[in-house]
């Protein structure tokens, strides 16, 4: 399942993100991550939910970091939801591709059983028709 927060830079998506997770966390009995591109937020969060900051791994392309999401995922078998905040910058994608890169995380979520909430810098004009019903809010 996909789940997306929308809105304009500096609207409050990252706020959102990360009382989603922390409320998620308190009735998950799986693993719970949180991706994003920087520590700024780590301390905002539960001990109980994984951070990654993907700066650390260097990814440089959206294949790269489909590779690494891949990754986390064979590497844990009780993981329930990944957080990705920003997305856009994140998976190194574009407004252009993004209806794609959607597909692709779609394609994860359905075949290995793991949500995925995300935030995303985009106006609802510019969402791909077929992901609008997957915006749980709009900033």
């Amino acid at each position: 399942m996909l789940e997306i927060i929308t809105g304009e830079k500096g609207k409050g998506k990252t706020k959102v993100l990360l009382e989603q997770a922390n409320n998620d966390v308190k009735r998950s009995v799986g693993t719970i991550l949180y991706i994003d591109q920087n520590n700024k937020h780590i301390y905002e969060l539960s001990n109980r939910i994984r951070f990654v900051n993907l700066q650390d791994y260097k990814i440089e392309s959206t294949e790269m970091f489909f590779g690494f999401i891949l990754g986390i995922i064979s590497s844990d078998h009780d993981l329930d939801k990944i957080f990705l905040d920003n997305f856009k910058i994140l998976s190194k994608s574009h407004s252009e591709t993004l209806e794609n890169v959607l597909d692709d995380l779609q394609f994860l979520s359905d075949n290995f059983g793991v949500d995925f909430v995300l935030s995303l810098s985009i106006s609802d004009e510019e969402m791909p028709e077929k992901f609008k019903d997957m915006v749980v809010k709009s900033l």
